[in-house]
């Protein structure tokens, strides 16, 4: 869940304290005077191509070229692999007084292509420590600290990502140079120099623990502002953002979002891929309950004299909802069993194609699984030119040893306009970028990069048997024997990159105006004193929501939280 707040003060005076992405990105301070501040950090971007201005320590730091987050060169860490819990970042001890107050952060990266990102019980942070003239701490502050576990919270795997310092924590051995992640005692705006003052410390740590997993991380554009002038910020940069879900988080399925689809396919019987079931909108089939999507599949003996002994669901969105490129994601759990003969799937198919009838309009299978083959699923894209042939390219994705699609999985593809890629639980195993070279001969076929170029809607839905189980054992008597399978959907989301999750405040005739972004899906929730205890509220608020003062109240705090 991605988080953005916002504290207001509602009294005589009403001022916005600050604005936080989950990740701590400080979004704005809308205070009379404000100013942008200056970067005191010396080359932050690592633009000399080594390491002027910083001290490493550990075994594995390097300056790169190529993929920065701005510029050319960038910073890239990773573990010493020395079967202990180990430590390599790099640091600047800057001049500082007591009672000097900084805003600091840093952008991060981690590519599931370099060891498969970060992983097993790695992790990475930023922290700002003040320390005396002999180099003792005296006070620590750091960022959120990221896992593998939790970075799909900052965007995932391959994305750029800004952590702000806004953590302060205690913190044991001042006398050290790494003082840890430490506790985590209070939400700041700014970094504030404690008395005896006379350096700050700015330090990035990669920790490696001893399973030694081998993921790296990347930084660039590091930066401790002293608020002196400077010149304004780039542009934002943009974050994957939910623009469309379905949480089924209800007591029946939402017909705002899905239609189903029946019978058994007329007029290609078995749904030209004969298929075992006949398909139904009975809540037997289809049903929403405990924060799942239910899609059953049972023995039910000549359905409605269809000569057809098996039912199941398949809705879609159809005239819904459809989109255009952007990253998918799923997070189900699948029915298997020997020789089960289910076959479930998310796939996607055009909305209006402008290239014909399908294979020519095209066909994008998010996941597939053989239900006989737990330990494996896989993902495909259909299509065929200008000459009705189905050319299909896909591949599988193997599990794990003792893991498999009966346990939950995400499962996600990112589409742009010449790139498909899928993922499960973030790692990416397949990308297709070349289709357009197998659709025929230049004359016939459509131009790049059709049929892939337009939008496309969403079909989930579980087949017993058909075309997909060829060569595979699959009987009356196997399928009967695993009946009845079930397919649970935890959630189907949509992301686009779009400007940051933010929450805006502004003053307007003595009171406070939030506004934030409506193209994203996320709601309003509150609380009063602290950001810490957890009391949050949802509210029904919708952009823009106008606070009035209050000189009797307390501190409120106002939260999106998305989905």
């Amino acid at each position: 869940m991605t988080f953005d707040n916002v504290r207001v003060r509602i009294s005589k005076t009403v001022f916005p304290l600050r604005a936080v992405r989950g990740f701590a990105f400080i979004a704005a301070l809308l205070l009379a005077g404000h100013t942008h501040a200056a970067n005191i950090l010396t080359n932050s971007g690592f633009e000399t191509g080594d390491f002027t201005g910083w001290t490493t320590f550990g075994g594995n730091n390097y300056v790169q070229s190529g993929g920065a987050h701005s510029g050319v060169d960038y910073y890239k860490v990773y573990g010493a692999f020395n079967t202990t819990s180990n430590y390599t970042g790099v640091y600047q001890d800057i001049p500082s007084t007591p009672g000097a107050a900084y805003t600091a952060d840093g952008w991060a990266l981690s590519l599931s292509s370099d060891g498969g990102g970060i992983h097993g019980s790695d992790l990475i942070w930023l922290e700002v420590s003040f320390r005396d003239a002999s180099k003792n701490a005296l006070a620590l502050y750091r960022s959120d600290v990221v896992d593998g576990a939790n970075i799909a919270n900052y965007g995932g795997l391959d994305t750029w990502f800004d952590l702000q310092i806004t953590n302060q924590c205690s913190f044991t051995n001042p006398t050290k140079m790494l003082l840890f992640p430490g506790t985590v005692t209070n939400t700041v705006t700014n970094l504030v120099a404690p008395a005896g003052t006379v350096y700050a410390r700015y330090q990035t740590v990669f920790a490696q623990g001893p399973d030694n997993a081998n993921g790296s991380m990347y930084f660039d554009d590091l930066k401790v502002d002293d608020g002196t002038v400077a010149p304004p910020p780039p542009p934002v940069t943009n974050f994957w953002n939910i623009v469309w879900s379905d949480e089924f988080n209800g007591t029946s399925l939402n017909t705002g979002n899905w239609t189903y689809d029946t019978n058994t396919g007329p007029p290609f019987p078995g749904w030209g891929n004969n298929e075992w079931e006949y398909y139904t909108s009975r809540t037997n089939n289809v049903y929403v309950a405990d924060g799942f999507l239910h899609i059953h599949a049972q023995q039910d003996s000549n359905y409605l004299g269809s000569g057809y002994n098996y039912t199941s669901g398949r809705i879609k969105s159809r005239g819904l909802f459809s989109h255009q490129y952007g990253r998918f994601e799923w997070r189900a759990q699948l029915p298997a069993g020997p020789g089960a003969g289910f076959w479930p799937g998310l796939w996607m198919l055009p909305q209006s194609s402008a290239y014909g009838g399908w294979p020519n309009e095209g066909e994008i299978d998010v996941v597939e699984s053989h239900g006989n083959i737990p330990n494996q699923e896989g993902g495909t894209i259909h299509y065929g030119g200008a000459n009705g042939n189905d050319v299909f390219s896909g591949q599988t994705y193997t599990f794990p040893s003792g893991d498999g699609v009966t346990n939950f999985h995400t499962y996600r593809l990112e589409w742009t306009s010449n790139r498909i890629s899928w993922a499960v639980d973030g790692q990416v195993y397949e990308t297709q970028t070349n289709w357009w070279s197998n659709m025929g001969t230049s004359t016939n076929r459509y131009p790049y990069p059709a049929p892939f170029n337009e939008p496309f809607y969403i079909l989930m839905n579980m087949a017993i048997g058909g075309n997909y189980f060829n060569g595979q054992p699959i009987t009356t008597n196997s399928v009967n024997a695993n009946m009845p399978g079930e397919m649970l959907v935890d959630y189907v989301r949509v992301y686009d990159q779009t400007p940051p999750l933010q929450i805006s405040a502004a003053q307007s005739n003595g009171n406070v105006v939030l506004t934030w972004p409506t193209n994203i899906v996320c709601h309003l929730q509150t609380q009063t004193n602290s950001l810490v205890d957890g009391n949050w509220f949802d509210s029904s608020s919708t952009s823009p929501v106008v606070i009035s003062p209050d000189p009797n109240s307390a501190s409120v705090f106002f939260r999106l939280a998305s989905p």
